[in-house]
């Protein structure tokens, strides 16, 4: 489509002649005329009536949404009236570029910033525990794909085109084993992820990393991180000081950072958890017997904004319960959801609608006006980072109207990505074997340990046993086929979980097949694995492998793959001995397999399938690594 903006564009321009393509608009002196109004209020209106077109909003990201709603509301009507009540003043993504081992590329962030601005996101944060240039600090970061101070301010600039904010996060107390793993950080050391609390040297290496991450970006918030301290106090810290209350060591070490937050005229947020947890006698997030005393809640700084992070809870009961217990804190929380791409190659979607949609509707009622939409790397960041457009959607969805209207969803996603929601919605069904209830709240991940478990060894075959696995993957196969042609320029989403489909076709049973023929005496059964169906496997694996290194070297620098290579290399070689290790019995070499006698036993002893969270527990009952 063809316009021409006219009226109020300070500030626009430059943003709206990067993101016409992608909106589907031609700018030109000769296109029909667009009146483009600012106001004060807090609302969105978009109108084609009697010829003339015209959008008005309060603050730039609503331009750029609104840019979006007049090109799809022409593609459907000739005359159309839309208003949209935003509903927040705050949301959008936080990407985990640390603990997977995963630094998104910037090009990939700016193509992110230009699908999140037609959604009106507008604010990104890029979760770093070391992927930052500390000046003076080599170790910090070291071969792990930093950020350099330019490339920050590279993504920050094209983020401000937009009227998106990008926040600084980081960590200022545990998270860090990725630093404290390094001699050179030996003395700030409580245990092997949390920084020593009281000691000077923490405090100036933590101003260090405070003032790396806010010079580069426009904003004076900072994400300050503080939680999962575990141990926090039982290290050298105990050695040092004894025993004390983790309330006390936390609100004294949030002292000394508050004053090298407001020292360097930063407003500050951090994760919530901490609080919660050492009221709990199990030290436990979510313990709804958990106390928080007045008098603790009275020695909190008050200048801090909370972020209550939750999306393991499907019903709104009780968000709005956490809610308030946060709001006790002296002021509203953020909240931060989650998109839930984080066990394996596959995004729940599953979870990720039923706890956003709870979540969400609870902030609208209880006057939440932060919102947050986490992605963690976690065990290695398998999972494409695209695949969590709709995620992303979802919570701009939410964000424009006091209810969801998922056809809106539907049409919005369509028009903002060219993709199909339903196509992205059936991501989740890799992770839904026969076995698994649909939807899959649990947030099991089957697919990622039928994949990565060794075929000779067999650690969830007691748990596999009987469901018609294979089968289910075979036809995911073919789904997963048609989808990646049909979704434009994400089709690539697709095209790696056919190829993990087709490994799963195979592999996923294979160890109970292979198992079966042994304690048989059937040789001709277990000739034809090792000849045929082991072979065919590690071709598909290497045909798997060969897109996904592909891919995370696009929207990846190349740091964190070195992790994924070693998972490959060792699924292939563990598949040519399995190879070797049957050839060699059924041709009378070896007189036995005694992997293949060891009865296998239920994971865990459940029955069933089951979660598995790390990697480490999936190819070998041994110990890979402390």
């Amino acid at each position: 489509m063809e316009f021409k903006f006219i009226g109020d564009l300070e500030g626009l321009e430059t943003g709206l002649r990067e993101l016409a393509a992608e909106a589907g608009v031609t700018l030109s002196d000769e296109g029909r005329a667009v009146e483009v109004i600012r106001h004060d209020e807090n609302r969105i209106v978009v109108e084609a009536k009697e010829g003339s077109l015209r959008i008005a909003f309060g603050r730039k990201i609503h331009f750029f949404r609104a840019v979006g709603l007049l090109v799809a509301g022409l593609r459907e009507n000739g005359e159309f009236r839309i208003e949209e009540v935003p509903q927040f003043d705050m949301n959008g993504p936080m990407f985990d570029v640390s603990q997977g081992g995963a630094v998104i590329r910037t090009a990939s962030v700016k193509a992110f910033l230009r699908k999140m601005a037609l959604m009106g996101l507008d604010m990104i944060m890029l979760y770093a525990e070391d992927s930052f240039d500390v000046a003076g600090q080599p170790y910090f970061g070291y071969m792990r794909g930093r950020y350099t101070q330019d490339e920050i301010k590279e993504m920050d600039d094209y983020a401000d085109l937009f009227g998106i904010e990008m926040i600084p996060c980081i960590q200022t107390l545990s998270h860090l084993a990725d630093v404290l793993k390094w001699n050179a950080f030996a003395d700030i050391r409580d245990d092997h992820e949390t920084m020593l609390v009281g000691y000077d040297r923490t405090y100036e290496f933590i101003e260090q990393m405070i003032a790396a991450a806010a010079a580069p970006v426009r904003t004076k918030r900072i994400h300050i991180g503080m939680d999962e301290a575990w141990k926090l106090g039982l290290g050298n810290y105990l050695s040092k000081n004894g025993l004390r209350s983790k309330f006390d060591i936390m609100n004294d070490h949030l002292k000394r950072v508050m004053e090298i937050v407001e020292r360097h005229g930063l407003v500050p947020m951090m994760w919530s958890d901490m609080y919660f947890r050492a009221g709990s006698e199990t030290g436990d997030y979510y313990d709804v017997d958990g106390v928080i005393s007045d008098e603790v809640i009275a020695g909190m700084p008050q200048n801090m904004q909370y972020v209550y992070w939750d999306y393991y809870h499907y019903d709104e009961a009780f968000y709005t319960d956490f809610v308030q217990r946060h709001k006790r804190f002296g002021s509203t929380p953020i909240f931060a959801g989650g998109i839930w791409n984080w066990k394996g190659f596959v995004l729940n979607y599953g979870a990720t609608f039923d706890s956003t949609n709870a979540a969400l509707n609870v902030c609208k009622r209880e006057g939440v006006r932060e919102v947050i939409a986490t992605l963690w790397g976690d065990d290695g960041t398998e999972c494409d980072w695209f695949s969590a457009l709709l995620g992303l959607q979802l919570f701009a969805e939410h964000g424009y109207a006091a209810e969801l209207d998922e056809d809106k969803l539907r049409r919005r996603f369509h028009y903002c990505t060219g993709a199909h929601m339903d196509d992205f919605m059936a991501i989740k069904n890799i992770d839904e074997p026969p076995g698994i209830k649909p939807g899959n709240l649990e947030t099991y991940n089957p697919s990622r340990y039928m994949l990565w478990q060794n075929v000779m060894m067999g650690l969830f075959d007691a748990n596999i046993r009987g469901l018609e696995v294979a089968e289910h993957y075979a036809g995911l196969e073919k789904e997963m086929a048609l989808y990646k042609t049909r979704n434009g320029e994400y089709g690539f989403v697709f095209e790696v979980l056919e190829r993990l489909c087709a490994v799963l076709a195979l592999k996923a049973d294979a160890g109970i097949r292979i198992t079966d023929a042994y304690l048989a005496g059937d040789k001709a059964a277990l000739s034809r694995m090792a000849q045929e169906t082991l072979p065919e496997i590690r071709t598909r694996v290497e045909k798997l492998r060969d897109y996904h290194i592909e891919r995370w070297h696009i929207v990846n620098k190349a740091f964190g793959w070195d992790i994924i290579d070693l998972r490959y290399g060792g699924l292939l070689a563990s598949l040519s001995t399995a190879i070797a290790r049957i050839a060699s019995f059924v041709e009378g070499r070896a007189e036995r397999l005694e992997e293949l006698e060891e009865q296998r036993l239920p994971f865990q002893s459940q029955e069933g399938l089951v979660d598995c969270y790390l990697y480490k527990h999936m190819p070998t009952p041994s110990r890979i690594s402390q």
